[in-house]
């Protein structure tokens, strides 16, 4: 649809963005924590969301996958040196992809993905090595359909998406020459065993931990929840971090903590899915888990009131306890990861230490208990008395496999599914490049298959994402391989080093995807000496960057032209959703506190505004990448209402936990009437942000009656929503509202 279409939601320009500046010039200029306004990496976006997150993370480096995947196909390519049995080629080549399409999970999930894998991967390979001296004409159908098949794969989730990807490499590779009926089978046999050999060696011979991804997922909570306080403390500490700051702090580290907790949840769950019943250790990580989604709710009302009360006396209190929570957070995350035994009466020493000096202030002492009691839960369950509970994680058992498998293709099977989108432009734009190598074949053509289905994505600034770093990495590793080729002499040699870069590629998978390809197009190069011999690496190194930049160049234009997803308007899709989320969550802890805690609702409610908020900011992220879509409107729009959400899901949040002082009855000593003004006023707030949500005809009309205190904020901020989204309705109908102190305008 185009971005000028109808829509359910509209977004005008917003009268009141260029005025403020808040949110677009925040984006470019400095900020207290300097380091956010950097680009962001796979696994933590940056503030600033025009920016294409390709930074390193040396976090993700796994020396021990590396080793593992090496092992799995380099013991293959040596064996092949003392044997020279040509068909052993095709076992390590396939024990290489096997470990591609590991990315890691649950055991039983991983099994069954690499089992399917290994015997798709053997079929493909023999059917089209039979199929490939007919020509494109007989090739090409039959090609076309696999591919959309495999790309369609990604709506069962990651490793289904990764696993399908590998078997368009190795439906490239099978087309490389052609297979009598013996050739097939024996093909066939050598593909299956190698991928078995590598998911034997990953899932039995080399068993990892299995509750290590868990362990290390819930400490990157713990962590990041450490670099959310240090950041908070910069900005207390800081007189001039105004609107541009918080905003920029809370894109930089909630969208962050809120992926790092699903994910772990995630993992988790899955964990607990597999074994069937909850064991301690899958308790454990859980509690952890819980606890840290606790702190990082009242971090987040913490730093609404950093915003809303600059009042100097208390932001030292708030420095102070900030200042002495990120070492301690820092120090459960670390037991977490490396399941060390911690000092518990060192931690409650400083715990208490943390927790002084709040006699005088309810409400921060409110916050600051709340937070510390969940940090001593954390410690004590790194001690060898922690708790050990039993039962059950999952309320209900897991849905069936056939509802599993059948629920995700029929949900995406509409055009309003950038999946299904996906899936037609990449195998209708593979087909003709497949065609093409197969009339002008070359030991080298199936590398322009391989990166346009690779580099291309559902969303067109990811595919521009990844044919930078594709070209990139292949570039810079193609000069090192054609390097390293250049100096090792014999084949044995060549054989030889591909393990240690083997271990390297691998080991840097997660650290980022160009220089994963960096690292990985050295190991291609020397692959090509050993499997077809002749050829200089030079040639290799020169091939393989020509094909990558023309497939690269390809998958970016076809997510222009072909049924491209025009992210303005995803970006109003997303923003309804999001406003809705707001809604609903307003709507929980407004009518009831205390019984929405009990009950779970409001945890429920914080989390999926949370969630939606994240997938508004990555549309637009998406959009801000997309050509001339930065400047849009509807993208301008969205962004100072993305920043209004993000407060007005904090002054929530500190409603939750009381971090504002309940209305006194004191200066009137009429409790009916000021009960009364609440309610309205609660009723204002839910029903503006539901209209806005909804698109309603009319907003409600501001109360005739005087704001309580604790809503003032809250009041504010749904207000500038309401003109920012409708600014001509919201100004038309709203009675004049009261005078609203200076420091809630902030």
């Amino acid at each position: 649809m185009p971005p000028g279409g109808a829509s359910p939601l509209s977004l005008p320009p917003n009268p009141r963005a260029k005025a403020s500046g808040a949110v677009s010039d925040g984006l470019r200029r400095g900020r207290v924590a300097g380091f956010l306004m950097g680009r962001g990496s796979l696994s933590t976006p940056g503030s600033n969301l025009a920016r294409l997150p390709i930074a390193l993370d040396p976090r993700g480096l796994s020396i021990i996958e590396g080793i593992r995947a090496a092992c799995a196909f380099g013991t293959v390519i040596l064996l092949h040196e003392f044997v020279a049995w040509p068909p052993l080629l095709i076992m390590a080549l396939a024990a290489n992809l096997t470990c591609f399409a590991d990315i890691g999970g649950p055991m039983r999930s991983r099994l069954m993905v690499l089992a399917v894998f290994s015997v798709l991967g053997s079929l493909i390979w023999s059917l089209f090595g039979l199929l490939q001296p007919h020509g494109p004409a007989v090739v090409v159908p039959f090609a076309t359909l696999v591919i959309f098949c495999c790309s369609y794969a990604r709506v069962w989730g990651v490793q289904e998406q990764t696993a399908g990807n590998v078997l368009v490499l190795v439906l490239a590779f099978a087309l490389d020459r052609p297979l009598t009926g013996g050739e097939a089978v024996i093909a066939g046999a050598m593909v299956l065993a190698g991928g078995l050999w590598a998911t034997v060696l990953a899932l039995a011979l080399w068993r990892l931990n299995p509750y290590r991804p868990t362990q290390r997922a819930v400490a990157e909570v713990w962590r990041r929840l450490a670099l959310l306080s240090g950041d908070l403390e910069d900005l207390a500490a800081s007189d001039e971090a105004g609107a541009a700051g918080f905003d920029d702090h809370a894109r930089a580290h909630r969208r962050g903590v809120r992926e790092a907790i699903e994910l772990a949840r995630g993992l988790i769950v899955d964990l607990a899915r597999s074994r069937e019943r909850v064991s301690d250790r899958t308790a454990q990580a859980l509690i952890r888990l819980e606890s840290a989604e606790q702190i990082f709710a009242a971090l987040i009302a913490l730093s609404d009131r950093i915003e809303a009360d600059r009042n100097p006396n208390r932001q030292v209190r708030t420095r102070r306890l900030l200042r002495r929570l990120r070492p301690l957070l820092l120090v459960v995350a670390r037991a977490i990861r490396d399941d060390t035994v911690l000092d518990l009466p060192r931690i409650e020493r400083s715990i208490a230490r943390a927790g002084r000096g709040f006699a005088s202030d309810p409400a921060l002492k409110s916050l600051a208990e709340r937070i510390l009691d969940r940090v001593r839960i954390g410690a004590k369950l790194s001690t060898p008395e922690g708790y050990r509970p039993g039962g059950t994680l999952l309320g209900s058992a897991s849905l069936p496999l056939r509802q599993r498998l059948l629920g995700p293709l029929k949900a995406n099977f509409t055009l309003a599914s950038p999946n299904l989108r996906h899936a037609i432009r990449a195998s209708t734009v593979t087909a003709p490049v497949l065609g093409l190598t197969l009339l002008w074949p070359g030991p080298f053509t199936h590398w322009l298959t391989i990166t346009v289905v690779l580099t291309m994505q559902p969303f067109y600034a990811a595919t521009w994402q990844r044919a930078l770093e594709r070209i990139g990495g292949t570039v810079l590793g193609g000069l090192f391989g054609a390097l390293l080729a250049s100096l090792a002499t014999t084949t044995l040699a060549l054989a030889a080093l591909i393990f240690p870069l083997s271990i390297i590629g691998f080991a840097a998978r997660q650290v980022s995807y160009a220089f994963f390809i960096a690292c990985l197009t050295p190991i291609v190069v020397l692959l090509v000496e050993v499997m077809e011999p002749g050829h200089a690496s030079w040639e290799v190194a020169g091939m393989r960057a020509l094909f990558t930049l023309l497939g690269g160049l390809i998958a970016v234009a076809s997510s222009l032209l072909l049924w491209p997803v025009w992210e303005p308007d995803q970006v109003r899709l997303e923003l309804r959703k999001a406003v809705k989320a707001h809604a609903d969550f307003a709507r929980t802890v407004l009518s009831n506190r205390a019984e929405a805690e009990r009950s779970g609702a409001a945890e429920a409610a914080a989390r999926a505004s949370g969630l939606a908020l994240n997938t508004l900011e990555a549309a637009l992220s998406r959009a801000l990448q997309q050509p001339r879509a930065g400047r849009h409107p509807q993208v301008e729009t969205a962004m100072v209402a993305d920043a209004t959400l993000r407060r007005i899901g904090a002054r929530l949040s500190a409603l939750r936990h009381a971090a504002e002082p309940k209305p006194s009855k004191e200066p009137t000593g009429d409790v009916g009437h000021e009960a009364e003004a609440c309610r309205a006023w609660t009723l204002w707030i839910t029903a503006t942000l539901a209209g806005l949500a909804e698109d309603a005809g009319a907003l409600p009309v501001h109360p005739d009656l005087p704001r309580a205190e604790f809503l003032v904020r809250l009041v504010t901020q749904v207000e500038l929503l309401a003109e920012t989204l409708r600014p001509q309705r919201s100004r038309a109908e709203a009675a004049p509202a009261e005078a609203v102190p200076e420091t809630a305008r902030r």
